[in-house]
């Protein structure tokens, strides 16, 4: 019997969002100018007013209630109707220095026996579904979001859009787990309060529907767009008007949103949130370590669905071990427990070894932060950063490395392919 599927997203002027951003902007700051830092950052935000708290253990000193002012102009947040705005909020630092207790199981003689920054487990997931491996529910929400943020920048075709904004797509699947159609579409989007309640709902839904969705459709293969059509249910801002949002709407936290951050329900997710975290943490580094692993292993084509766990314990140096679940889709007589042997071969899942395969240890982090860890695309882009002191530095980082296919051929020869 055929049944549906739904995924969610959240835009960067969603508060937690916001949140995770400022969280990630300290960090890259922070890598810029010493690799080695040791960082464990939250942020709060709400009305007016913007909190960080956590652990940093770092050469360099930097001017974060300029960072934080500075990330939440780019996002948006620039106007003092919005009753949050980057040039006059207040903001609360509340940083200190990491716990000796914890470093000490992390720090060692060489960088190569350098411990697990925690206990826990990882999962990565990948799917054939859609050209970048990643689930097609999550993958349309996160592009219904970056498309309206796009539309808001250019404050043409649709000029009333505000930051916040959230989105879900619902789709059809036959028996054999292939999609159908999309059943269902919500859109709720933060806007200026510009007429009577009924006459901004319906300008609303009718820009989204006949502006934004198409926009949304014309970047995608044809066989996705195939998956559209007028029988789709559209719920867009069903509670009625949204002026009120971001931060004076609903106060937002780093790491709330980790499911959107990784693969929207589907395969498995250990807890661990990434923003404000160095790549020290296997939360974050295991995490896109795993990614790296079941995308490689769809892409050679051992199986059209791949989950991978690896667990720690912290101050260990080899993980607990590495799980792999195919789902039933792998393509030859192998079983699981046997893939995920032939896999600890191929791939070192030491915590330090982890960080040099996917050069972890550099400013890459900001651009995670929002419309998804997973799933985005792999390239080389030239970073500027400032200090205090006028100390600035510009470096060319490679960004998602965890995407990169560079490990299909290696599949491939271990699984004689």
């Amino acid at each position: 019997m055929a049944y549906l599927f739904t995924s969610e997203s959240v835009s960067e002027g969603h508060p937690d969002k916001v949140a995770d951003q400022i969280s990630d902007a300290l960090i890259d700051n922070f890598l810029a100018f010493d690799t080695e830092s040791k960082v464990a950052c939250e942020t709060l935000v709400t009305t007016g007013q913007v909190v960080l708290a956590g652990e940093v253990k770092s050469t360099t000193y930097l001017d974060v209630q300029k960072i934080a002012r500075d990330t939440i102009n780019k996002i948006g947040y620039t106007k003092g109707e919005y009753m949050f705005d980057g040039n006059s909020c207040g903001v609360l630092s509340a940083i200190h220095e990491q716990s000796d207790d914890i470093s000490q199981g992390v720090d060692r003689g060489t960088k190569e026996e350098q411990g697990a920054g925690d206990q826990g487990m990882m999962f990565g997931y990948a799917s054939n579904e859609t050209e970048n491996f990643m689930p097609l529910a999550l993958d349309l929400s996160h592009r219904i979001l970056k498309v309206l943020a796009e539309l808001r920048r250019e404050n043409k075709d649709i000029t009333y859009l505000r930051p916040d904004s959230k989105s879900q797509v619902t789709i059809e699947y036959s028996d054999d787990n292939v999609p159908q159609r999309i059943d269902a579409i919500v859109v709720s989007t933060q806007h200026d309060d510009f007429d009577a309640d009924d006459v901004m709902l319906a300008k609303i839904r009718k820009d989204i529907v006949e502006i934004l969705i198409p926009r949304v459709v014309a970047d995608l293969p044809k066989a996705i767009q195939n998956l559209f059509n007028n029988d789709i249910k559209y719920h867009i801002n069903p509670t009625g008007k949204f002026v009120i949002g971001g931060p004076h709407g609903d106060t937002g936290l780093t790491g709330r949103k980790i499911i959107v951050d990784t693969y929207g329900g589907k395969g498995a997710h250990g807890g661990g949130a990434f923003s404000g975290k160095d790549p020290s943490k296997v939360d974050r580094s295991a995490a896109y370590a795993t990614r790296h692993i079941a995308k490689n292993l769809v892409a050679a084509g051992v199986a059209s669905e791949v989950l991978v766990q690896v667990s720690y314990a912290i101050g260990v140096v080899e993980p607990m071990g590495i799980f792999i679940d195919t789902y039933g889709t792998c393509a030859f007589n192998m079983t699981d427990g046997e893939i995920a042997q032939k896999v600890t071969e191929l791939f070192d899942m030491r915590p330090f070894a982890i960080e040099e395969r996917l050069k972890l240890r550099a400013p890459i982090y900001s651009e995670t932060a929002a419309y998804g860890h997973m799933g985005r695309k792999n390239e080389i882009v030239t970073k500027s950063f400032s200090q205090p002191n006028g100390e600035s530095i510009t470096l060319d980082v490679e960004l998602f490395t965890w995407e990169k296919l560079d490990y299909v051929d290696k599949v491939k020869s271990a699984f004689g392919l």
